[in-house]
């Protein structure tokens, strides 16, 4: 195993795990990657990429600890992305395996990635994560960079390993800002000939916990019912709402707007990232 890799023992990614169910803001996930992600995936440059259903489309993100002309975060941001779709199809041809793409192989075919390239970022280091069963449906996409270096194959392992723990969190992230950005409307509002949700209160409590990022034996524990309880009820909920994955339902449910504010448990805010050294 690498140096790089031994450098980094397992209470780094023990943390890193476990403060990965606690994030839910914009904010707390850029200070989660700049902690001991740093040591897994060393970057100064993320860009994230998450399918909104609603716009049929990726719709990307830019989390950046290094300053990087307004222009190249515009374009990076806007869509169509052109540049995306290059990369996409890079990783496409690796079998949908983490993949270092050599900037310098594609800029003079695309402006934003030649824009990276004049920034000093010459590769990029790039994984996505689609449906489960359906390799077609891309839901998130992330791409990181390090001006003036290249990818080790220690770090291109690490994005395979990591990317689950990435993919939830920067999904909750979405969910949890669009549902803060979305106008609430009264129930008494609601569109005539709507269906009445059947979710019962403790479904609800119970989907709120799920929400914050909270795992069936910390609700368990916050309910004072087993674990097994709260994986039954969950799985209820899946199906009223028919959803295919905890997230999924979160969304479903934020979007018939059965849940409260989102609110990250006093108890649970993720500690302030450690120091490298």
């Amino acid at each position: 195993m690498s140096s790089h890799f031994e450098a980094a023992q397992p209470e780094c990614l023990m943390r890193l795990m476990e403060a990965a169910p606690q994030i839910c803001r914009r904010h707390q996930f850029f200070v989660w990657t700049q902690g001991d992600l740093q040591r897994w995936l060393p970057h100064d440059l993320m860009v994230c990429g998450f399918y909104d259903r609603d716009a049929r489309a990726l719709v990307f993100d830019v989390f950046n600890s290094k300053p990087l002309p307004d222009e190249v975060v515009t374009q990076l941001r806007e869509p169509p992305a052109g540049w995306a779709m290059r990369l996409i199809q890079v990783w496409q041809a690796a079998r949908q395996e983490p993949v270092a793409v050599n900037l310098g192989m594609y800029a003079a075919q695309d402006n934003t990635l030649g824009a990276l390239l004049n920034a000093g970022y010459s590769e990029v280091l790039l994984h996505g994560h689609c449906r489960p069963g359906r390799p077609d449906e891309l839901e998130s996409l992330f791409i990181l960079a390090r001006t003036g270096e290249r990818s080790r194959f220690d770090q291109v392992a690490a994005m395979g390993m990591l990317l689950p723990c990435v993919h939830a969190a920067y999904q909750r992230v979405c969910v949890t800002e669009r549902q803060l950005l979305a106008p609430r409307v009264p129930a008494a509002h609601a569109p005539a000939g709507a269906r009445p949700l059947l979710i019962t209160e403790r479904e609800r409590e119970i989907l709120v916990y799920v929400r914050d990022g909270m795992s069936n034996h910390e609700i368990g524990e916050r309910l004072g019912i087993s674990a097994l309880t709260v994986k039954n009820h969950v799985q209820k909920i899946l199906r009223k709402l028919g959803a295919a994955n905890r997230a999924q339902a979160v969304a479903k449910a934020m979007t018939l707007d059965v849940l409260g504010p989102a609110m990250l448990p006093a108890a649970h805010a993720p500690e302030a990232p450690r120091s490298l050294d």
